[in-house]
């Protein structure tokens, strides 16, 4: 999973580093923390730009949690895991794909912005959007 990339600070963060496995991604609380943020501001800002108006919205766990089942990645975690852990790996994803470079800010808004009408498939996209640009053919897989 070798690319080159632009050096970007956050990258410099220890829980950022290039992974070897999509479970191990899922799985980073560190990188669910920096997802939830990023992707709590990317919706609000989707939201806004459509709406033409200021709007601050967090995104519920069931619309995360859904859209990764949807885009076939629930595999990925283990059997016996919450709807919030769920969406956790869904952002820790989205955070993961951000801060590697492989998508941006605008992408991700814009992505979120066309589906506006539907968070569910909204994120769908913007998750498979994600992982259509990480290299994961030495990744292990379950």
């Amino acid at each position: 999973m070798r690319r080159k990339r632009n050096h970007r600070p956050i990258q410099e963060l220890d829980f950022v580093k290039e992974h070897t496995s999509l479970s191990e991604v899922l799985q980073n609380k560190a990188l669910s923390k920096l997802g939830d943020s990023y992707v709590n501001f990317v919706y609000s800002l989707a939201k806004s730009i459509k709406d033409k108006e200021l709007i601050n919205e967090r995104v519920p766990s069931r619309i995360l949690a859904e859209a990764l089942k949807r885009a076939n990645l629930r595999k990925y975690l283990p059997n016996r895991i919450s709807r919030h852990d769920q969406g956790d790996a869904a952002e820790a994803l989205i955070g993961y794909g951000w801060s590697q470079g492989l998508v941006s800010l605008e992408e991700c808004v814009h992505i979120l912005a066309q589906r506006g009408d539907d968070p569910i498939e909204a994120f769908v996209s913007l998750i498979k959007s994600t992982m259509g640009r990480l290299e994961v053919t030495d990744w292990q897989r379950k």
